[in-house]
């Protein structure tokens, strides 16, 4: 099991970006308000849980920073793939509903002036150069052949 807690006081205010894509400020506003969530969500108590909320929160960021499988993440936090699908689902719905943590609008992005470059490549296909057919190339010819070298 990974040791998030330990890991994260040990990081630098400059790691954040690097690692989880967004600032320290941002980081400690998310796992704020996903604590406050968690609280609330549990205050009749239950069972704990094998992912803290900071583990869920690491778990999130990194599945869109870093592109990787959900399965591969299962297997770094020895949990099942569907865990780790339902901590990113409660991760991003919480922050969602909280209206602090969004991304602008389709709108105010393509309003905004972004330089497009536009990349060509030739896909066309090429052909491939590839025996005839004829009698030696024949399967048949090519299994008698075989089989009166044997007998």
């Amino acid at each position: 099991m990974i040791e998030n807690e330990k890991r994260i006081e040990k990081m630098k205010e400059t790691e954040y970006h690097e690692i989880f894509g967004i600032e320290k400020s941002t980081f400690e506003k998310m796992i704020e308000k996903l604590e406050s969530a968690y609280k609330e969500l549990h205050k009749e108590g239950g069972r704990p849980p094998r992912l803290s909320v900071l583990d869920k929160l690491v778990i999130m960021l990194g599945y869109y920073h870093d592109y990787r499988t959900m399965v591969n993440i299962a297997f770094d936090y020895d949990v099942s793939k569907s865990r780790i699908s339902d901590a990113v689902k409660w991760v991003e719905e919480t922050l969602i509903l909280d209206g602090a943590f969004a991304l602008p609008a389709k709108r105010e992005l393509k309003e905004a002036e972004t330089g497009v470059v536009i990349a060509v490549a030739d896909v066309t296909e090429c052909e491939t150069e590839r025996p005839k057919k004829n009698s030696r190339n024949h399967t048949r010819a090519s299994k008698n052949a075989i089989q009166s070298k044997i007998w």
